[in-house]
Order: structure tokens, then C-alpha cells, then sequence
């Protein structure tokens, strides 16, 4: 079934893009069979668009709408980064170049990592979320609630993928270790910290940090689905061409992981928001208004190519660089999710979608996103 989008501008008139990026949209949608998404877009020079695409059930008419709740993944590492940030701003005795041994001296080479390489992904710590016997019991044990101390037993038991500041490897091990290191500094819980610190300061009124054994997504939200399963999308997202050609013909439907337990992701992905909550965050997060300016400073300051390439997206501290924009994005099974700003065009694009990965193996969030950044800069 052909998935249209619907335009929620209301009243106002829609911009000269939209149409032309409709298209666009839709093409993507079509292409990775995505089942419900929602786009924001805030232009100070091209002017706003939002709509919604899809159904919250597959099987069922039942549209999304632009107040769903999802699970917003990796974007809440931008959330940590910031309350550690936070911290750093507040005690002298908290540096950046604290190494994570003074506050985990479980941690392997701590003594060489500083909380500044947690921050910016290169402390060379294994990726727990990397580990196929993990993602084996990911797919046999959906619903079990995750203690920290189990994912960094199994990314220690793991050797350290290089020396400290050697290189750059995304790991959600660093943001695990983050927010206990929030937690001990604080005596918070980690999802108080965020409630006080992030969320009740920006009024952000629908989005939240669940609890380990809170499955739930406040209402009203879609389904979450992902082709495959854990452990067979682990080294490469795309299914076999077989299995691509049955999902593009409608006979092979992604499963249902909105009751899976996103536990396991915590400090680096257990989020939830709507669009319009995100807009308002990413704004902050990037134009001002979480950190005093010489803290946003050397945070934007941070960002450098992930990769080799120069041309490469961008890591900082807990903040990614896609071309222009600043913001991150965010997977996990059910969901895909893109925030970013552009402080200087001032452009805000938000797109959150309920499918994991395409059959293709890409991201629908991301792919959706490139469209809207070609629409808004061409």
C-alpha cells in the first residue's frame, strides 16, 4: 500500500519546498516500506512544514499524527553529554580531563581515559552492544530489564578496541559509564537528572526517561518494527536480496519490537519523545540555553570527522555534525529518529519514524533527513 504524506501546517501556507520534497518523501517511504513517520521542519528563510506519514499499526488505518510518542534511541546520548557538561560547569573538582579511573577504577586503561574520550567516543572501550551472544539474548529474552552493571560486564570481558584517543569507534559503553558517573556525582537517578536538569527546564511536557522495567510509551504512539532480528542485522542490517524482494512486494513484514525492553540502551538510548518536544530540545542544545556560553563553546568546538575522511560526519561531545546541522540521531529496534539545527541558517529538522532499518539496511530516519537537508540548502 502506497503510504502518502499529510501536511499538519494548519491554517499556514506550505512552503515552495514542500511539494518538490514531498515527492522525495514518499519515494523513501515507498522504497523501505517504512510504516508511519513524522517530519518537522523549522525555517527561518524557507518557512515551517510538518507532516505525517503511515499507520501506528500495520494492518490497520489508524494514522499517525504529529503528538506520537517514540523511542528516540542514541539521541538521548546528547542528553548525558549534556548533564555531564552540566556537572563540569558546576565543580571544580569535575574536569574533562578527570581520568574515568577516579570515578570506575573497574574500567579497563581508566587510568588513560578521560571523561572527555567517553564523551567523544574515542576511549577505545568495547562496544557491549557489538557482542553477538548479547544480541542473541536480546532476541530470545526481549523483555529483560538490563542493569548497567551487565552491559559493561560484558564490554569488559571484551579486550579494549585500541589505546585511548588512539581512534574513533562509536560505543555505547561510553555512555553507560556516563551516566553512572552522573549518578554517583549527583545522587540522582539517572532519569531524575534528566526530569530536573533537561526536560522540566526546557518544559519539555512529553518526553521521558522510563525506568528499567517500563516498557510502555505514553499514548498516543505507533508500533515499533524491525526487519530480522537482532543477531542476524548485527554485522549488516540489509537482508538477503531474496528477503528484500518479499519485503518490497508486501510478503515479508518487519516484527513488532514495541514491547521489547530498550533497557539495555539506558544512558546511551532509552528516550522518549514527540517531534515537536525534540524541536524544542535540539534548539537548545544547539543555539544555547542547557550550558553557560563557554561550555556550549568548547562543546561545538568539539566536533570533529569521526572518520579518516575529512568530508566525514562529525563526533564531539555527546553532539554529531551532519553537512550544516548539529544534533544526532538515533536506532534501536522499532525506531529510527534524526534531530539537527543549524544555528546559523537556523534550521531545525526533525523526522522520527517507526521502522528500525529498511530491508536495504538503511536508516529510514537518516535517509528521510538527507532529502530534507537537500530541500532546505540547494
Amino acid at each position: 500500500m502506497k503510504r502518502r504524506f499529510t501536511s499538519v501546517n494548519g491554517h499556514d501556507a506550505e512552503p515552495a519546498y514542500a511539494a518538490e520534497l514531498t515527492v522525495a518523501l514518499e519515494a523513501v517511504v515507498d522504497q523501505m516500506q517504512i510504516p508511519g513517520a513524522v517530519v518537522l521542519i523549522r525555517s527561518e528563510s524557507k518557512g515551517d512544514w510538518a507532516a505525517t506519514c503511515g499507520t501506528r499499526r500495520l494492518g490497520t488505518d489508524d494514522p499517525v499524527t504529529i503528538d506520537d510518542h517514540f523511542r528516540v534511541g542514541s539521541n538521548t546520548k546528547t542528553m548525558t553529554g549534556t548533564v555531564v557538561l552540566q556537572l563540569v560547569e558546576e565543580d571544580d573538582d569535575f574536569g574533562l580531563d578527570d581520568p574515568v579511573s577516579k570515578y570506575r577504577p573497574e574500567v579497563p586503561n581508566g587510568d588513560d581515559i578521560t571523561l572527555a574520550m567517553l564523551l567523544e567516543m574515542r576511549s577505545g572501550l568495547y562496544n557491549y552492544s557489538a557482542d553477538e551472544g548479547f544480541n542473541a539474548r536480546l532476541d530470545d529474552e526481549p523483555g529483560h530489564a538490563w542493569h548497567p552493571s551487565e552491559l559493561l560486564a560484558i564490554a569488559f570481558a571484551h579486550p579494549p578496541s585500541f589505546d585511548p584517543a588512539a581512534d574513533f569507534e562509536y560505543s555505547n559503553t561510553n555512555t553507560v559509564l556516563l551516566g553512572l558517573i552522573i549518578e554517583q556525582r549527583t545522587g540522582l537517578t539517572l532519569k531524575e537528572a534528566f526530569q530536573q536538569r533537561i526536560f522540566d527546564r526546557l518544559q519539555l511536557h512529553h518526553t521521558l526517561f522510563p525506568a528499567a522495567d517500563d516498557v510502555s510509551i505514553p499514548s498516543p504512539h505507533p508500533r515499533g518494527y524491525m526487519f530480522g532480528t537482532n543477531v542476524s542485522t548485527l554485522v549488516d542490517a540489509a537482508l538477503p536480496a531474496s528477503e528484500q524482494a518479499a519485503a518490497a512486494d508486501g510478503t515479508l513484514l518487519p516484527n513488532d519490537h514495541t514491547d521489547s525492553n530498550p533497557s539495555w540502551t539506558w544512558a546511551a538510548g532509552g528516550a522518549i519523545s514527540t517531534a515537536d518536544d525534540l524541536a524544542r530540545y535540539v534548539e537548545a542544545l544547539v543555539d544555547g540555553g542547557l550550558l553557560g556560553p563557554r561550555l556550549q563553546e568548547i562543546r561545538l568546538a568539539s566536533i570533529r570527522p569521526a572518520g579518516s575522511d575529512p568530508g566525514s560526519a562529525g563526533y564531539g561531545y555527546g553532539i554529531a555534525q551532519f553537512g550544516p546541522m548539529i544534533g544526532h540521531d538515533g536506532q534501536l529496534p522499532g525506531f529510527n529518529s534524526f534531530m539537527a539545527r543549524d544555528p546559523d541558517a537556523r534550521n531545525t529538522v526533525i523526522v522520527l519514524t517507526s521502522l528500525f532499518a529498511g530491508a536495504n539496511g538503511l536508516q529510514p530516519a537518516n535517509e528521510m533527513a538527507r532529502a530534507i537537508i537537500a530541500a532546505l540548502y540547494h
